[in-house]
């Protein structure tokens, strides 16, 4: 029997990341990479690679950075294309993380419609491309990074006299969608023994953050506080790994318990 610590390890798996120069999705690439999966982190900005993987290594991890439109089915397929020829045809572990909010107010309809083809869609081509790959070789981990604005509505009074944009309908719209298109994904592909899963992270301190609004966030949390730079890359770990190999079709809030309430 294995040891309970080697199930988390993920030394000889392959992982894709799309997005990863943020703190959220830093922290995403360094617990995969630090767990010893070859990982490959991506962005729609060219001009920002290098520096990733810069990042990456001053922290103490080896990344690779390429480039990645998640609303482009070309650079999803070339991007596949190049995991696969790297590795000899193998992807282990997909995390689904690329995302955005496109629309500035209410009234944005035709900024709606384009958040739909870019991360809907996009959050469809990767899972489709990659989840394919996997089941052919029976076996991987699908993650999708949702959000707890897909499980509960906008708290607009956390905005109040802040100066801050208020919640917009697309970034809900996205991530509830994401919440159900993982119970499918998961019973597509459970057959093939490829799990899919949901994380949904609550909000994450950063210099964005004023005191102001992290002290009246926290408040709306057991915990007392927002998310910190590592609070989600234990999560990522387990389900990366054959700690997790029973489980799939399910969404983990990482909130603090924001949602809990």
């Amino acid at each position: 029997m294995r040891q309970v610590l080697d199930l988390f390890s993920l030394r000889g798996k392959v992982a894709v990341v799309s997005g990863g120069y943020d703190k959220f999705s830093r922290q995403i690439g360094l617990a995969l990479a630090q767990a010893g999966a070859t990982t490959y982190v991506t962005s729609r900005d060219r001009s920002r690679l290098g520096e990733m993987e810069r990042m990456y290594a001053e922290l103490g991890c080896t990344v690779v950075a390429d480039y990645l439109d998640v609303g482009d089915a070309d650079s999803i397929e070339k991007l596949k294309e190049r995991v696969l020829r790297e590795n000899g045809g193998q992807v282990d572990i997909l995390v689904n993380n690329a995302g955005g909010r496109l629309m500035n107010a209410w009234e944005d309809g035709a900024q709606f419609a384009e958040s739909m083809r870019v991360y809907a869609h996009g959050l469809y081509a990767m899972t489709r491309a990659f989840g394919d790959a996997m089941a052919a070789r029976k076996a991987g981990s699908i993650i999708n990074i949702g959000s707890i604005h897909g499980m509960v509505g906008p708290t607009e009074s956390l905005y109040e006299g802040l100066d801050l944009p208020l919640p917009v309908p697309d970034y809900f719209f996205v991530k509830g969608g994401m919440i159900n298109f993982t119970r499918f994904a998961a019973a597509r592909y459970g057959k093939h023994n490829v799990r899919c899963n949901c994380v949904s992270p609550g909000g994450l301190r950063s210099e964005r953050n004023s005191e102001a609004f992290a002290e009246r966030y926290g408040k709306l949390t057991y915990l007392g506080r927002m998310a910190n730079d590592t609070d989600l890359m234990g999560v990522i770990v387990f389900l990366a790994s054959d700690a997790s190999l029973y489980l799939t079709g399910v969404n983990i809030p990482v909130d603090g318990g924001y949602t809990a309430q």
